[in-house]
This record gives structure tokens, sequence and C-alpha cells, in this order.
């Protein structure tokens, strides 16, 4: 019987390792998803988390692979990742300018050849927000609208996508105030903006307390409230953790704000249901610090002043106050006054408390306005 020589012997087996590893390894990217939007860290640029897994039927060292390398369209070179051939998952953080959209590239090499690939068509670095509260939070104005800038897109459902209502991830079937407020914040700091809509009609603030917190009376919808006693309620905390959920999923400093628009159901109550100016703060203060304290970072919040109903009930001023001296006493920043919107704003005919088309464009506007005078001055140019 012939002998083969040791050489060739081992010619022949580090081949065929070789192509059988190069043939069963895929690379699969699990972020940054297409459209997504990473919270930029300073005026000039931030991080796109790279989380990469190796999809193999090998075991083991795959002895030949020695690289993993990522880059953006427009930058040539290639960025080494933390890589190890024993494990099947990585991930990194890439550092990338402020802007968008880039495309990004990975590939896994070893001895020098690509084994691997994978992309992503669009990806940002910029600003990122949360939308809670009630229904003019979320999609219940009367006309749907879309984002015009290319550059505005909502994460919702577990995907990004360009911003047009219904906005995902909030409750309503109709237009939002998020289109807008995303454009004009687009025009002016020319950076990609994400949109995060958590919001729920006919919410009451007492809803969103954090899970076994008494409040003083059942809410109008009777929904988010478990009776535990006689005349004893308290919030199940659903809605808390509709907040907390995606304060985990975007991670610390992972996205600029929450936007607070909420308190039309906590206005002229009936009796049974009713809670003061003094506990609405309360409640609220009680959401934003317990949050804050699940996300183990300052998130900071603006509250709007929102308590209209229509033409023949245009708010409650001590509910306004209330509001607004949350941002007076350091807890949180302003958000606009949206019971100046009166019915020239308002759906049906201006009979009604949700805004039409013009409304919801003029409600993105000033939200806009206070959120972006803010913004310019906490993220200056150079800093």
């Amino acid at each position: 019987m012939r002998k083969i020589p040791l050489f060739w012997l081992f010619l022949a087996l580090a081949g065929r390792l070789h192509a059988q590893t190069n043939e069963t390894v895929k690379l699969n990217l699990l972020a940054p998803l297409d459209y997504q939007v990473c919270q930029r860290q300073t005026h000039d640029g931030g991080k796109i988390v790279v989380d990469a897994v190796l999809d193999t039927t090998a075991r083991g060292v795959l002895t030949n692979l020695d690289k993993l390398e990522a880059r953006l369209t427009g930058f040539d070179e290639w960025q080494a990742l933390p890589f190890d051939n024993r494990v099947r998952r990585f991930r990194a953080e890439l550092p990338a300018p402020a802007g968008g959209w880039y495309r990004l590239e990975v590939r896994l090499s070893g001895g020098g050849q690509v084994v691997a690939e994978a992309a992503v068509e669009h990806v940002g670095v910029g600003e990122v927000f949360v939308i809670a509260g009630q229904s003019n939070s979320a999609n219940h104005g009367e006309e749907k609208q879309s984002a015009t800038n290319s550059h505005v897109v909502a994460f919702g459902n577990g995907r990004w996508q360009p911003a047009a209502d219904p906005e995902p991830g909030a409750s309503g079937k109709g237009g939002s105030f998020m289109p807008a407020f995303g454009d004009a914040m687009a025009k002016r700091f020319d950076v990609p903006i994400g949109l995060v809509a958590i919001g729920v009609g006919s919410t009451s603030v007492r809803e969103w307390l954090p899970k076994g917190e008494a409040v003083a009376a059942p809410s109008d919808t009777g929904k988010n409230i478990v009776m535990v006693g006689s005349n004893s309620w308290a919030c199940t905390g659903e809605l808390f953790d509709r907040i907390t959920g995606v304060e985990k999923q975007f991670g610390p400093e992972g996205f600029r704000a929450v936007l607070w628009h909420q308190g039309e159901s906590d206005s002229h109550e009936p009796a049974d249901r009713q809670i003061t100016p003094a506990q609405y703060r309360q409640y609220l203060q009680r959401v934003i610090e317990a949050a804050r304290a699940e996300a183990g970072w300052r998130v900071p919040w603006f509250v709007a002043q929102a308590s209209y109903h229509s033409p023949n009930d245009k708010g409650l001023p001590e509910l306004r106050a209330a509001q607004k001296s949350l941002a007076t006493d350091g807890i949180a920043l302003a958000g606009p006054n949206t019971d100046a919107l009166g019915p020239e704003f308002r759906q049906n005919n201006g009979q009604g408390v949700h805004m039409n088309a013009r409304g919801l464009q003029r409600h993105g506007e000033l939200w806009a306005g206070m959120v972006g005078a803010w913004l310019a001055k906490e993220v200056p140019a150079g800093k």
C-alpha cells in the first residue's frame, strides 16, 4: 500500500479545514438595525454599537479566523473590532461622526482572506427622543402626518422606519405631532432624528406610576389600577414598564430626553375619580424620579402644560401650574403650553381635544422650539 507523505497529508487536511470553515461560517448583524439612530455624545460624534454573531456548524476553535473589522461609507480605513475565534458573538462600540445615513460594513477574515461579510444600509448618529403620555403624545390626531425629511425615523415593534403616522409603539391609528417635531429638529441640527413613541390614549398620570404605588382614586378608564382594599387602589405598573423597557433597551445615555405630554385625563374629572393638581405633581414627580433610578442616569424630562378638553373647557390653570412647577423646581424641563392651541387647531371643527392637521404641525413646532433651545445650549458646537 502506497504511503502518503506527511507533508501532503497535512496540506490536504489544512485545506479541507479552511474550505469547511469558509463554507459554514456566516456573519449576522443584530445591531445596528436598518435606519437606526444612535445617540450622539458630543456635538460632533457618538458611537455605533455593533453586535455580530457567527453562524457556523463548526465546533471549537475556528483556527483560520483571526480578524473582525468594520467601516462606514466615506471612510476608507477598516477599524478592528474585538475578536476571539473561540466564541461566536461579538459586541463593540464603533466611534462615528454625527450625521448619516452611513452604510456600515463588517467583515470577518482569516489568513488574509475575507471569509464572511455583512452590511446595514442606513445608520445614523444624531438625536433620539422618547415621547410618552396620553393621546396627544400618541397617534390620535385627525390626519396622519409624515416627515418630509428622510433623516427622521421612528422606532417600535423591534424595528426602525421612516417617521410616518401612525408611529409604532404608541396607541391610536391617526396623526401625531412627531413628524413635524422631527422635521424641525433635523433642520435645525442637521443630524438624523429618532423618535420612540410609547404614549397611550386616555391615560391618567396615576396609571404611569411604578407597580404597587398607592393612588387616591381610580382613573377614568379604570385601567392600570387594581383595588387592594376598601377604598384603596394601587397602580399595576404596566405603563411604567413601558418607560423602563425603553431605558433598558437603549442603555445609559442612549437617548436625549423624554417628552411628556399628558394631563387632559386629570382635568375636571368626576368627583369619585378626581385627583388634585398637588397630587398630579406628586405622582408625576414620582414617575420621573423612579424612572431615573431604574435607568441609572439622570434622564432629562420635558413636561408640557396640557389640560385642554374643548372650547367650553379650555383646561385647568391650577393643573398647568402644577406641571410647570416641576420645571421651576428643577425636577424637569419646561415643555410647551399646548392649552394655548385653541379650537382652530383642534379636530371635529374645533370641538375636540385632539389636534387637526394644522394643530399637529403647530404642536410639533412648539416642542421643537422648547427642546431645540435647550439642546443648543446643552451640546454647543465643539463640545
